[in-house]
C-alpha cells in the first residue's frame, strides 16, 4: 500500500484552511524518509537536488522528463505527506506540458510547478536566464490546467523575470498567471524583503516564496512571509547542504585518520538506518513466513 493512502488532507484543502505550508527540500529517499518523519505539512522534491544526486550535473537543463518523474513517483510513494514538485519549463513545448502535468499527476504528485524561462532552463538562484514572452507561458498554463485529471492537483507557474526584466515585470506576470489558471504563483529570486512584500500585497492569489539561504534572496521567516501575503515557502536547498558539508566532513576525517573514531560530525547508527529504511518490517515478516531458517 502507499504511503499516500494515509494522508488526511491533500495540499489544496490545507491551503483552503489558511494553513501556512513550510517545505523542505527532498531529494532522494533518505532525504524524503526523514523528513516525512517530522511535522511538515509537505514536502518540496527540488530539481536542482535531483539532477545532482542522480545525474551529477547543475541544474541546467539536462535532466530529462522521465529522470524527473521517475523520482517524482519513487519520494510519493513513500512518503505519506503531499509533494510538490519541479517540472522545470514543462520539458518542451505544449504537448509536452501536458504530458508532464499527467505524469507527474499519475505519479502522485499533487504540486506540478512550471516556469516561464527559456529552454534549457537554469537554476533559479544563478545568472544569465531568459524568459518566455508572456503568451506563451499563459498558454502553456492553460494547457497545464485543462491536462490535470484530478481537481485536487495543483498548477504552480513561476516567473524568472525578476532577475533580467525587473520586479514590475515579475509581479506583472505573477497576476497574469493567476488569471490564467494558476493556482500558486512563484516570483523567483525577489532581491529584498521590500520585494517579498510587495509580492505579497500585489499578487492576489496563493503565493509560494523561495527561501535559498546564501542564493539571491534574503531569508525570510514563515510568521513574516504569512503576515505578508503567502502561504507555501519551500527550501530546497536545505538538505543537501547539510548533507554535502557532512559528506565532506566526513570522509575528510577518514581520509587524515584512517578511522572514524571520535569523528566529529552527527551520525546515523546502524540501528537508526535501518529504522529508517524499514528492516522491522522485514524481519517481522521473515520472522512469521520463514521456513528452514539456518540461524540458531
Amino acid at each position: 500500500m502507499s504511503k499516500q493512502t494515509v494522508n488526511n488532507r491533500n495540499l489544496r484543502q490545507i491551503l483552503e484552511a489558511e494553513d501556512f505550508v513550510t517545505a523542505p527540500g527532498v531529494f532522494d529517499m533518505f532525504s524524503a524518509l526523514i523528513a516525512d518523519r517530522l511535522n511538515f505539512k509537505a514536502l518540496y522534491m527540488t530539481g536542482y537536488g535531483v539532477s545532482a544526486s542522480y545525474l551529477g550535473l547543475p541544474d541546467a537543463g539536462l535532466i530529462t522528463y522521465s529522470d524527473m518523474v521517475s523520482r517524482a513517483g519513487t519520494i510519493a510513494q513513500g512518503i505519506s505527506k503531499p509533494l510538490i514538485a519541479d517540472a522545470d519549463t514543462g520539458f518542451g513545448g505544449l504537448i509536452n506540458v501536458r504530458h508532464t502535468v499527467r505524469g507527474y499527476e499519475a505519479a502522485g504528485v499533487q504540486a506540478i510547478q512550471l516556469e516561464d524561462q527559456e529552454m534549457p532552463k537554469k537554476c533559479g538562484h544563478t545568472p544569465g536566464r531568459r524568459v518566455i514572452p508572456l503568451p506563451d507561458m499563459l498558454r502553456k498554463i492553460e494547457v497545464a490546467a485543462q491536462a490535470r485529471r484530478n481537481d485536487n492537483t495543483l498548477i504552480i507557474a513561476r516567473t524568472d523575470a525578476r532577475t533580467s526584466l525587473g520586479l514590475d515585470e515579475a509581479i506583472a506576470r505573477g497576476k497574469a498567471f493567476g488569471k490564467a489558471g494558476a493556482d500558486i504563483v512563484f516570483v523567483e529570486s525577489p532581491e529584498s524583503e521590500d520585494e517579498f512584500r510587495r509580492i505579497g500585497q500585489e499578487i492576489p492569489h496563493w503565493l509560494l516564496a523561495n527561501i535559498v539561504p546564501t542564493g539571491r534572496s534574503p531569508e525570510v521567516s514563515s510568521d513574516t512571509l504569512k503576515q505578508w501575503g503567502f502561504n507555501v515557502a519551500i527550501y530546497p536547498a536545505l538538505g543537501m547542504s547539510v548533507a554535502t558539508a557532512a559528506l565532506a566532513q566526513g570522509y575528510q576525517h577518514l581520509q587524515d585518520q584512517g578511522n572514524t573514531i571520535d569523528m566529529p560530525v552527527p551520525k546515523y547508527t546502524m540501528d537508526q538506518l535501518h529504522d529508517l529504511l524499514g528492516f522491522p518490517d522485514v524481519w517481522d515478516f521473515e520472522q512469521q513466513y520463514a521456513v528452514g531458517s539456518q540461524e540458531k
